[in-house]
């Protein structure tokens, strides 16, 4: 009985780990963090003012919630990476798109 309760006991922490391994994103976390890193060097170097630094902050935000919600049930599927990813691809865009418009602190 006790063999058949340690087997039991290990299969579900096997399982729950792979769950686990699977809900983890490198890759997603890593672009995240570039791209706020992006946006405050922008803000710092007047090439980003306020309004788009704040519009681009959101952005973030939103796509750190797509990420938790898709995490949320301990596993992310392909069609939720490519969802995610495709919502950063289109934060990169805006941000270098706004990065390198006439726009941002005025020189006098």
């Amino acid at each position: 009985m006790k063999k058949i309760l340690f087997a039991v006991s290990a299969m579900t922490l096997l399982m729950a780990g792979m769950a686990f391994a699977e809900a983890e994103t490198p890759v997603v976390d890593q672009r995240q963090m570039n791209q706020e890193q992006r946006i405050d060097q922008g803000i710092e170097s007047g090439q980003l003012n306020e309004r788009e630094g704040n519009r681009m902050n959101r952005q973030q935000e939103r796509i750190n919630k797509m990420e938790d919600r898709a995490k949320s049930d301990g596993v992310m599927t392909k069609r939720e990476r490519a969802r995610i990813g495709a919502a950063q691809n289109r934060a990169s865009h805006h941000i270098a798109r706004e990065k390198h418009d006439r726009q941002g602190k005025r020189h006098r």
